[in-house]
């Protein structure tokens, strides 16, 4: 997730949401540390995730409707598990270094396909590529450092759900509300 254009909710504050599915802990913490030792300015505003839905503008009174599909979406989903392993960039098209799924691809690609549907269907900038980013916009020594120093990590974890965020004034993304897979 980046910094999005708003739309604004009823009250006239700007509501823009994301979903993700969250790394938990102890992973989460050791990668936010790492994005922070690669100089990374959005290291502790953005908790460490696979982007499900980038950035989405809400229009104003949608989120229940929205709320209502990712509801749905998440009864229809099953516990699934993810192999965090390695590195990789998408450099030069984006200054940005991630750790890899090594198992979960396919689980994810279906996930976000169901997420993308009805009132959060939108077009997407780039093909879906599920990762865990650990350094965005710092320059390139940072960038390779961050692929060598962690080409080697790895963890795995279940996946039992996903979690909607919301983007705060402050430019931190805020979880608002888990999805737990029903079946």
């Amino acid at each position: 997730m980046s910094s999005p254009r708003a739309a604004a909710d009823e009250d006239g504050r700007s509501q823009v949401i994301g979903v993700s599915i969250p790394v938990p802990a102890p992973h989460a913490a050791e990668l936010t540390a790492w994005r922070e030792d690669f100089g990374d300015p959005l290291a502790r505003s953005i908790p460490p995730h696979i982007t499900l839905l980038p950035p989405f503008p809400l229009a104003p009174g949608t989120l229940d409707t929205a709320r209502d599909h990712l509801e749905a979406t998440a009864a229809a989903g099953t516990p699934f598990d993810v192999h965090l392993r390695g590195t990789a960039t998408f450099r030069p098209v984006s200054p940005v270094v991630f750790i890899q799924l090594a198992r979960g691809i396919s689980e994810c690609e279906l996930l976000q396909a169901a997420i993308r549907t009805g009132p959060l269907a939108a077009e997407i900038n780039f093909p879906f590529h599920p990762h865990v980013t650990v350094a965005h916009d710092v320059d390139e020594a940072a960038l390779d450092r961050a692929e060598l120093v962690l080409r080697d990590w790895e963890a795995t974890f279940t996946v039992k759900g996903f979690s909607l965020y919301e983007h705060g004034a402050d430019g931190v993304w805020r979880p608002r509300e888990d999805f737990t897979f029903q079946q």
